[in-house]
């Protein structure tokens, strides 16, 4: 099997010593590499990677709280969910809270009929003012069949979402063209006590890509970051065909940070793919499947795929 993929091995290299799956997730989410290319002349000057703190001041901080997790554990507990974009905010919220820069979490404008004009995902304190920031953790596929450039090179649309219902292109377009321009609404006046000095998009997450299109530089996407997060799209019959194959189908609030756990907690091939034939057979949602080795004494996933149906990239094209 192919060693360590680059992010993964970065990542276990720098946070391998963080236990708590929650400050992995999170720490994860503070470092990873940003979806989007913040120069690309797609995003028109909208700031879509925002500055995050420097490793001098990130690594203690979330070497402590690794040690003494209790307070994001009931921070956690009091917002409990499922949705893993709402699991993603109660984190981020955490870490604002705690140095001290939240000013607001979720901050629901309206209008003077009452009517909601729109959401604040955070108003973040900065000097004398406030700066927006609009966060978005997304996971979606390549597929070089969903081109909508007349150049017939791949876009921003080309990106689809695990239910089809959504494409990367038509998120970022929310975000830029509505999410970001809250804070010039009238009815958003009342709510901002301090300057609005400006909107970000904080954009994480991981792209899938079939193995022939998975190199390191991948398909060359205007607005998409180069060292973005990457994984595989596989099939029941890839796994099938893979050499070696222990690890495990990660439920969805552990899609974040690439995964480490104890040696017994992970399956062999014919058990994964009991697991696999299983789900299938009674839906259609694609799994994340997460391929590990041992290294020192912990299972720590080595590279990660989406899972998808036989019939999914029919379903795909009719979608498109």
């Amino acid at each position: 099997m192919q060693d360590y993929p680059d992010y993964q091995a970065q990542f276990h290299q720098r946070w391998g010593h963080l236990k708590d799956a929650h400050v992995r997730a999170l720490a994860w989410l503070l470092s990873s590499p940003d979806l989007l290319d913040q120069q690309s002349p797609v995003w028109r000057g909208a700031i879509v990677a925002p500055v995050l703190p420097s490793p001098q001041l990130l690594d203690p901080w979330l070497s402590h709280l690794d040690l003494y997790p209790g307070p994001l554990h009931q921070a956690l507990h009091h917002a409990p969910t499922k949705r893993l974009g709402l699991y993603a905010e109660i984190l981020f919220a955490f870490f604002l809270a705690e140095t001290g820069k939240l000013f607001a979490h979720g901050l629901q404008v309206n209008d003077e009929q009452a009517h909601t004009v729109g959401e604040f995902d955070f108003l973040v304190r900065e000097g004398e003012g406030l700066v927006h920031w609009e966060l978005a953790t997304k996971f979606y596929f390549f597929f070089s069949g969903a081109v909508s450039g007349q150049s017939g090179a791949p876009d921003l649309f080309s990106y689809l979402g695990p239910n089809l219902a959504d494409t990367l292109g038509a998120k970022m377009k929310k975000i830029v063209q509505q999410q970001l321009r809250l804070g010039m609404h009238p009815a958003a006046k009342k709510f901002l006590p301090l300057p609005l000095l400006r909107s970000q998009a904080l954009v994480k997450g991981w792209l899938f890509y079939r193995d022939t299109e998975a190199g390191r530089s991948g398909p060359a996407v205007d607005g998409v970051s180069e060292h973005h997060c990457r994984g595989h799209i596989w099939t029941l019959c890839d796994v099938q065909d893979m050499q070696e194959c222990e690890g495990v189908i990660l439920q969805r609030l552990a899609w974040l940070a690439p995964v480490q756990m104890a040696v017994d907690a992970v399956f062999g091939k014919q058990e994964l793919l009991a697991q696999i034939k299983s789900h299938f057979s009674i839906s259609t949602a694609p799994l994340l499947l997460a391929i590990t080795v041992i290294r020192d004494g912990m299972a720590r996933e080595v590279r990660r795929g989406m899972l998808i149906p036989d019939d999914w990239w029919d379903r795909a094209r009719t979608s498109r």
